[in-house]
């Protein structure tokens, strides 16, 4: 019997997980204090019943908010002039109401408020690379999707957008949610081309973390865990009037919240890595891009593993990712890797995801996105990739 090898898992929220949870909300936050940020989008949830429920919560609890909305990926401009203007409140706590978008900038704003610093100041490769020391203020994390898993990460994604763009993360432990609170009732309004650009970020995140060069005992079994929930929950959950579609919309937010605490333990690979500058420099959503290239990125995997690491140990993970989608063995291990990259691929199809050259890519852009995608991402893919196989996963998806 081999030796289990060691790990360090890193810090996560309380979770509060299942249908209704929402309704707790308002009494977690009162554990912190008495004076609240409201980080939310623009749109959807505050339109909804859940909205008016929520603060009627809040009154009942006697707690004084203050409201802010997010609208598209946060950018530093945006997490600083919030910071400035509320950070002589007396805020006790923030929290998040919902998308990854929302989760990111309320976890930014958490962590820069009680000090009032600029977040350029932290920002990985583009900051000015002061360490961060905190303190954060406490925050809550409520998703209204089920996708990126920011609700279990330390790392608040920022964006600025254009030829000289950026997407880069600031990241401290102390920047984790102290709850998470996961209701996948709020799913039932996502429109369906949310639904599947959010569930294959999530799916994504599940395979990348589970072949990853850092993935480890307690990563696989929470990625095995989430891709068999993801299996089972995500055509339910997007199919219209699925009859199992509450049941489908439990099992997508469970294997969200999974892909969020894998990434963070295990790290990710080349979509990850490919999806920082295509996010950067194009208006991508972050999910389009993971589903439109993860069947490609993990047919390249397989090819460059086959050629210059055919004994790697990715390679039998990608057929028992195989196996564990279709639901029954295949005769070999490249029989099943076959298999899955044309699931992969039927999945593309069915879901109708667009592709880079509607956001505005072209050919000439092949090789400013392939030169900046070597980030934390790229460095846990199951091997170093070449530029000419980058280049040929992104064409193949133009």
């Amino acid at each position: 019997m081999e030796p289990l090898p060691s790990f360090s898992a890193a810090h996560l929220p309380e979770i509060r997980f299942g249908p209704g949870r929402v309704t707790e909300t308002a009494g977690v936050l009162a554990r912190f204090g008495r004076r609240v940020l409201l980080v939310t989008g623009r749109r959807s949830f505050v339109a909804s019943p859940y909205w008016t429920r929520l603060l009627a919560d809040l009154r009942a609890h006697d707690i004084e908010w203050q409201q802010v909305s997010v609208e598209d990926e946060p950018s530093p401009e945006q997490i600083d002039q919030t910071v400035a203007q509320h950070q002589d409140a007396g805020l006790q706590v923030v929290v998040g109401v919902g998308g990854g978008s929302v989760l990111d900038a309320a976890k930014a704003i958490a962590g820069l408020l009680p000090g009032g610093a600029s977040v350029l100041d932290y920002l990985e490769g583009v900051g000015r690379g002061v360490p961060y020391e905190g303190p954060a203020l406490p925050w809550v994390a409520v998703p209204t999707t089920a996708g990126t898993g920011s609700e279990a990460t330390k790392n608040a994604v920022l964006s600025r957008r254009g030829p000289q763009g950026f997407k880069k993360s600031f990241r401290h432990e102390q920047l984790v949610a102290r709850v998470a609170i996961l209701d996948p009732q709020l799913l039932a309004t996502c429109p369906q081309a949310l639904i599947a650009a959010n569930g294959m970020d999530a799916f994504t995140q599940l395979l990348e973390s589970y072949v990853s060069r850092a993935a480890n005992p307690f990563t696989d079994a929470l990625a095995l865990s989430g891709l068999e929930a993801f299996r089972d929950g995500f055509w339910a959950a997007w199919a219209p009037a699925h009859p199992e579609a509450a049941a489908g919309r439990t099992r997508l937010t469970y294997a969200a919240l999974l892909s969020g605490i894998t990434l963070a333990q295990a790290g990710l690979g080349s979509v990850h890595g490919l999806a920082s500058p295509l996010g950067a420099y194009f208006p991508i959503p972050h999910g389009v891009v993971c589903g439109t290239l993860v069947a490609e990125a993990t047919a390249v995997n397989i090819r460059a593993l086959r050629e210059r690491a055919p004994g790697a140990v990715a390679l039998a993970r990608y057929a028992r990712v195989a196996e564990l989608l279709s639901g029954h063995p295949y005769p070999d291990g490249d029989s099943a890797r076959e298999a899955l990259v044309g699931l992969l691929r039927g999945w593309l199809e069915r879901l109708e995801l667009p592709r880079l050259g509607r956001y505005g890519m072209t050919l000439r852009d092949l090789d400013r996105v392939v030169a900046n995608c070597r980030g934390g991402s790229m460095r846990t893919n199951p091997l170093v990739l070449q530029d000419d196989e980058l280049r040929a996963l992104l064409q193949a998806r133009l």
